[in-house]
């Protein structure tokens, strides 16, 4: 158990009075080398067998030791616990309690009595049995809405602050290039604009909840070539810069993140987690970042086992040190005896472990773990972790990610419709659920597992006993054997409602997920066939997709009644999709994300430059079938009166545009106005058209508001031909829009004077406010 506790509450590191700083230096200067670098790594209990056969992080059961024995590890302190709710089932009075005793423990045997920050993955809510399942990021960023994401990091913080955890893995700020990628279902959107404003605001709630937020993955994962998992990258620094970091600099700087996760990619040959100029130059000497660098799970062990830049433990430990990693996640490996070893031979010089230190001993001062009153017991009743305010906030953020793409009318659907409800998502209640909930997740693992929350599905929401229902075919398989039966259920039908998507797991255990990249975008199985086959007969029909990633709808478009997107919408997603099917709720999304035409290729992005849409040099169209921004609504708008406060303006200066929407339908609904900046004539290429701005306006029928943005010239900047970040001088055109290809108004504006640098200090995001007319 280590040497026994002699504590002194009167040493100034336990003084309160004193500042962080003056606390953190007095601690660290008694500490052995063996403790310092205890703080430096985590312990993951019930890694080896809470998931079976299957990995639930990559490598897991190669890279784990059988051996390990915890309690050998805590005599001389502890960094971390990994995943204590979110390892294996467990009811939340009982993970409180074993997580107290865990902490308990950790505090008598270490020398100085420092409890460890316990941290959990919160991607679709907190990571544990019967958390509220809320939806996935994409369906955050469907939402174009920040104060309800800003109210659901703060939820999830709440609630992992009463269980007696601290640090949250989330958001990812990862920025989608190619829906390929298995994880597009965790990023937030494929403009960085959106990402950053609705990561920031997920932040915010975390952290005011007293919660660690990390920014993951930091960066450039979502880069990979052919949208592989872990696929080196290979992007210029400009788009690295303006696409890939922005998003982090703004959860940093405006959001308060107090910890960053490494992300396993190597960006031209460089891993993140060996980056210096990354994780040190760029994150704390220019940004100014103060908190904790913590690794993707195993990612340190990586440098040598995958990217082969170390030969040993040791020198991966090496590298990431001196890079910037404080924090070995999620289980020791390098940082442990690999690191003293390494110390001791004069390798690793000891201040590098010092400086890891400091900043883990700041963190868990700033957390109250050094106080000498601290506790692991709580003196709170165990809280309800699905509670009826947790389940109507994922009511709400699954209702506005609806996005309706497509419709001729037949929506919202008639009360005396027979409806014939087809295919293999419409009764699957795990068919709402991300990878990173903890069915997908953990439960999969444990066969005969409950879900321990309520997931009604699109049939159960329906509520409609004359509905006949058909599965078809399944998600993934190639049996086509229901493909019959369900033609026959169309035919019979005034409507056939065809629901078709993914299933979410890891590492091929689901058609969407991490590690479950696919080659081509097709829907998965033979769901394409199901869909062929009923549109064959005739009948109208509804298509409502229900996946981690959109897929190419192009060989059906011009024969579906009506198109509805969903994102893995959660437990409540269920409710949501019925409720906007039968018109209870107007449907009020807008794609995060396009939808492409074709499968094949690289699927584009709107955010790329003239050469990167449709020209007539290739015989390739990448044009989206629907495009980002896009999403339509059972009530009409009208865009009046768009004004610009000048016409020229210095490149240092502000002007404000705006423009009156008015609800010109039967019916009360939501428009988001979106802000885009054209740059007809710049010293690099830059992106057609890119968003700046944008704000969600409700608006009760024949009801209108001004909606009024302040844009800073700043947000003209970017990358010029030096380097530098720069606003430069001349015309831009500002484009009001309801998608990126639906521009309502144009308004020009020049920007005058000499060009200039701006840096981490600059504007990144457009003001926003509202006047009722």
């Amino acid at each position: 158990m280590g040497t026994p506790r002699m504590l002194n509450d009167h040493e100034p590191w336990r003084d309160p009075t004193l500042t962080v700083a003056e606390r953190v230096a007095d601690l660290l200067q008694r500490m052995t080398l063996q403790e310092k670098v205890a703080q430096l790594y985590s312990v993951w209990i019930g890694m080896d067998s809470a998931s079976g056969d299957d990995d639930v992080a990559p490598f897991q059961h190669d890279l784990i030791d059988g051996t390990l024995d915890w309690r050998r590890l805590i005599g001389s302190g502890l960094g971390q616990l990994t995943r204590p709710f979110g390892t294996a089932p467990v009811d939340v009075a009982t993970g409180m309690q074993t997580l107290a005793k865990l902490q308990a423990e950790i505090v008598a045997a270490g020398r100085f009595g420092i409890p460890a920050v316990a941290h959990e993955e919160c991607l679709t809510g907190l990571l544990s049995l019967g958390a509220t399942i809320y939806p996935t990021p994409l369906a955050w960023g469907a939402t174009f809405n920040p104060a309800l994401i800003e109210q659901l990091g703060a939820r999830i913080g709440a609630s992992m602050r009463a269980l007696g955890l601290h640090q949250g893995l989330g958001p990812v700020l990862d920025v989608t290039r190619d829906a390929r990628w298995g994880r597009t279902e965790e990023t937030i959107g494929e403009d960085p604009y959106l990402v950053a404003t609705i990561g920031t605001a997920y932040v915010k709630g975390m952290e005011a909840a007293g919660i660690v937020a990390t920014l993951k993955h930091f960066a450039g994962y979502s880069g990979s070539r052919a949208a592989r998992n872990f696929g080196p990258v290979s992007v210029g620094r400009r788009e690295f810069t303006e696409v890939f970091l922005a998003p982090f600099e703004m959860a940093i700087r405006d959001g308060g993140a107090r910890s960053v996760m490494h992300s396993y990619a190597e960006v031209d040959g460089i891993p993140a987690a060996s980056d210096g100029g990354l994780l040190t130059d760029l994150l704390r000497g220019v940004w100014g970042f103060e908190g904790t660098v913590v690794a993707d799970y195993f990612g340190i062990g990586f440098l040598e086992r995958l990217h082969h830049v170390a030969g040993s433990p040791s020198e991966a430990a090496a590298l990431a040190l001196a890079a910037g990693v404080d924090v070995e996640l999620p289980t020791v490996s390098c940082y442990g005896d690999p690191l003293i070893s390494a110390v001791q031979a004069g390798t690793v010089p000891e201040a590098l472990v010092d400086r890891a230190v400091t900043r883990v001993l700041r963190q868990k001062c700033e957390l109250g773990l050094l106080e000498p009153g601290w506790s692991p017991l709580s003196a709170e009743p165990p809280p309800d972790l699905d509670s009826p305010a947790g389940r109507a906030l994922a009511r709400g953020v699954a209702e506005q990610s609806v996005v309706l793409l497509a419709n001729d009318g037949t929506l919202p659907l008639a009360a005396n419709t027979r409806i014939a409800l087809i295919g293999p998502l419409a009764d699957d209640p795990h068919g709402m659920l991300g990878c990173y909930s903890f069915p997908r997740h953990v439960g999969i693992h444990q066969p005969g597992q409950p879900l321990g929350v309520d997931v009604p599905s699109i049939l159960d929401s329906l509520g409609r006993t004359d509905i006949v229902h058909i599965r078809g075919c399944d998600v993934d398989s190639g049996d086509r054997s229901g493909i019959e039966a369900a033609v026959a259920a169309a035919t019979a039908a005034d409507v056939s409602v065809v629901v078709l998507g993914d299933l979410a797991g890891l590492f091929g255990k689901g058609t969407s997920g991490e590690g479950c990249d696919v080659a081509e975008l097709r829907l998965p199985g033979v769901q394409g066939e199901l869909l062929e086959a009923v549109l064959a007969t005739g009948a109208k029909v509804v298509l409502v997709l229900v996946a981690g990633r959109p897929y190419a709808l192009g060989d059906y478009a011009d024969r579906l009644a009506a198109v509805v997107q969903t994102f893995f919408p959660g437990e409540e997603g269920g409710p949501a999709v019925a409720a906007v099917l039968t018109g209870e709720v107007n449907p009020s999304g807008k794609l995060p994300i396009s939808v492409p035409r074709q499968p094949g290729g690289q699927p584009g992005t709107y955010y790329a430059p003239t050469l990167g849409h449709r020209t007539e040099v290739s015989t390739v169209d990448p044009t989206a079938l629907f495009p980002f921004g896009h999403g339509l609504s059972y009530t009409q708008f009208s865009w009046e009166n768009p004004q610009i406060s000048a016409t020229e303006c210095h490149v240092d200066s502000v002007v404000t545009v705006s423009l009156a929407v008015r609800n010109v339908g039967a019916r009360a609904g939501a428009e988001v106005v979106q802000l885009y900046l054209h740059d007809p004539v710049a010293q690099v290429t830059r992106p057609v058209a890119r968003l700046i701005g944008y704000a969600r306006v409700e608006l009760d029928p024949g009801q209108a508001r001004r909606v009024e943005f302040t844009v800073p010239a700043d947000l003209a900047s970017f990358v010029g031909r030096q380097g530098h970040r720069v606003v430069e001088p001349g015309e831009l055109e500002l484009q009001l829009a309801a998608s990126s290809t639906q521009v309502h108004h144009r308004l020009r504006l020049t920007l005058t004077g000499s060009e200039r640098t701006v840096g981490h200090d600059r504007a990144m995001a457009a003001g926003v406010s509202y006047a009722e007319l």
